[in-house]
């Protein structure tokens, strides 16, 4: 069992009956009073992020994950089926455990997070950009705007959508950031 000086980013706990990750933490030490751990926790089962203060020293039950390669195969009526890129061993993984399902192109590379105890996927990790194919957006006339950063809505190939410099149109390429759903730039085919 661990206490809070073993906290770290990316750690990943059992906390209130739910496997959370530590996405955020900060020490303190006031003037007064004992010390603490100030912390954000996502949930892996259900994407929340809550806000929780741990006493100094307190003991907390650290969770053992594994990464796994895994590549994105098709979605069916009640999950999105995923293969694992050296056993070939299929899982099926709801769509509440994906960040941006929206963002998946069959035959993507993935990594899935798994509870290494029980062996249940906790979470799917896109790669950081992916590129899509822009099929609609309203078309960018010159001298829209007076300045630079004018941004307008466009869809992509798997429905997403995002917004786009004006001089992206229909059928351009362009790399989307996963973390944020931000466009980052357009790509030459």
């Amino acid at each position: 069992m661990a206490n809070t000086a073993d906290i770290r980013n990316g750690l990943c706990i059992e906390f209130k009956g739910d496997t959370y990750q530590i996405v955020q933490f900060q020490h303190v030490k006031p003037g007064k009073g004992s010390a603490f751990v100030r912390t954000k926790l996502k949930s892996l089962t259900t994407g929340r992020v809550i806000d929780n203060t741990f006493p100094s020293g307190a003991k907390i039950d650290v969770v053992r994950v594994e990464t796994r390669p895994y590549q994105y195969l098709y979605k069916d009526e009640h999950a999105y089926v995923f293969m694992h890129t050296e056993t070939f061993e299929q899982v099926y993984i709801e769509e509440h455990f994906i960040e941006n399902p929206l963002l998946l192109k069959e035959g993507m590379e993935v990594q899935i997070v798994f509870h290494a105890d029980k062996e249940i996927p906790l979470s799917v990790e896109l790669p950081a950009h992916v590129v899509h194919e822009v099929v609609y957006t309203e078309p960018g006339i010159k001298g829209d705007t007076a300045s630079s950063t004018a941004m307008k809505p466009a869809k992509t190939e798997t429905g997403f959508e995002v917004q786009v410099p004006l001089f992206v149109n229909t059928g351009d390429l362009i790399k989307i950031d996963t973390r944020t759903g931000n466009y980052v730039e357009r790509v030459k085919k």
